[in-house]
């Protein structure tokens, strides 16, 4: 759409303030916003936390009187109902702002367009579509939330240089270095649920915690079909600290599950009768759950798994400068995989950064 490079400008200031409620808002998008007024910001705001003030309504606040004639540039339609708080058309137009400039419209069925119609029927003039794709991106875990009903799947791994994620004897502590393990729980502490499979946590006997915590306290997932999960494990001996969820099979004896259960345990027993349809179900599950941001640290069986599904949607892979060799070390994704080059699946706007030693490699799975 045509605009002023300025108005860009003010939209990419609204992306970058949006950016700040990353782990805190989550079911909720992140939001920014900033009000103009003959050229000089006078409100800036941002959705800091689900159930608090929105981003239209901070930057409102901010702007005072000010906020009246002025034009309002926000990286997301403003919501039309009211949920936890009143809805932001509401406060837009009872400021008494002029125009309101919007990087994508709501994929939220509640929205749709309606945050729209009611500003122009307040006589507001309103623009839709500036920076749209970049717009698009900084909400896509919520808008496959909101219109698929599942969460968004952020695979990460670490491997060495010849694509092993642990030597022929299961060895894989440690493959990355202390940089890029810091970095890794970073990504654990704005998640909502973390995932791992059954080998994973019999061999490394992880914690799946962030250290230090971040903003949000992730759901320990592990994928167990014999509930087989020992109560002596790590991740049951700190139960108190995160919430922890077995996922079995019907066939895992009640015994098992019951003892798990007795020591804090969730335990959930997925429909279907292969690992793809279990999956499936699973993730409509977390979905419901209003699980935003799943991130699996699984095996290769587990990751080759999501990636058969199609349900990767980011990629964090962390690459050491070391050589495992062996045909028998893991590679990062099983599963059955492509048989012709031309279907693999290609990493779009990634990016890579230098962590210690380790290459950092990050991207999606569509454009």
């Amino acid at each position: 759409m045509p605009s002023m490079p300025h108005d860009r400008r003010w939209m990419s200031r609204a992306f970058e303030l949006a950016r700040q409620g990353l782990g805190h808002v989550e079911p909720n998008p992140m939001v920014g916003c900033v009000i103009v007024l003959r050229g000089e910001i006078v409100g800036e705001g941002w959705h800091r936390r689900f159930g608090g003030p929105h981003a239209e309504v901070a930057a409102i606040a901010a702007a005072g009187k000010n906020a009246r004639q002025a034009t309002a540039f926000v990286s997301l339609e403003p919501c039309c109902f009211t949920g936890q708080t009143p809805p932001c058309t509401g406060a837009l137009i009872d400021a008494g702002v002029a125009k309101v400039v919007i990087g994508c419209c709501d994929p939220n069925p509640k929205v749709a367009g309606g945050g729209v119609a009611q500003l122009r029927a307040a006589g507001i003039e309103v623009i839709v579509g500036l920076l749209e794709e970049e717009a698009r991106q900084l909400i896509a875990p919520f808008s496959k939330l909101v219109t698929r009903k599942r969460p968004w799947v952020i695979a990460k791994w670490a491997m060495t240089l010849d694509g092993k994620l642990a030597t022929r004897a299961g060895a894989s502590q440690w493959i990355s270095g202390e940089a890029s393990r810091t970095v890794v729980h970073q990504l654990r502490g704005r998640v909502d649920a973390i995932l791992a499979g059954r080998g994973t946590a019999i061999l490394d006997d992880p914690l799946l915690t962030a250290r230090p915590p971040g903003p949000r306290i992730a759901t320990r997932v592990v994928l167990d079909t014999q509930a087989s999960l020992s109560c002596e494990s790590r991740l049951m001996q700190t139960i108190d600290q995160a919430p922890v969820v077995v996922v079995v099979g019907e066939q895992a004896a009640m015994e098992r599950r019951d003892s798990l259960v007795e020591r804090g345990a969730e335990i959930l027993v997925p429909s279907g009768d292969s690992p793809h349809t279990r999956l499936e179900s699973l993730l409509t599950k977390l979905g419901q759950r209003q699980t935003t941001n799943l991130l699996v640290e699984g095996g290769a069986t587990v990751l080759g798994t999501f990636f058969d599904l199609g349900a990767i949607d980011e990629v964090h892979a962390f690459i050491a400068p070391k050589l495992a060799g062996g045909a028998a070390a893991p590679s990062a994704i099983g599963g059955q995989g492509i048989a012709d080059m031309s279907a693999a699946l290609k990493l779009h706007r990634a990016t890579t950064e230098i962590l210690g030693e380790d290459v950092h490699l990050h991207g999606y799975t569509r454009g």
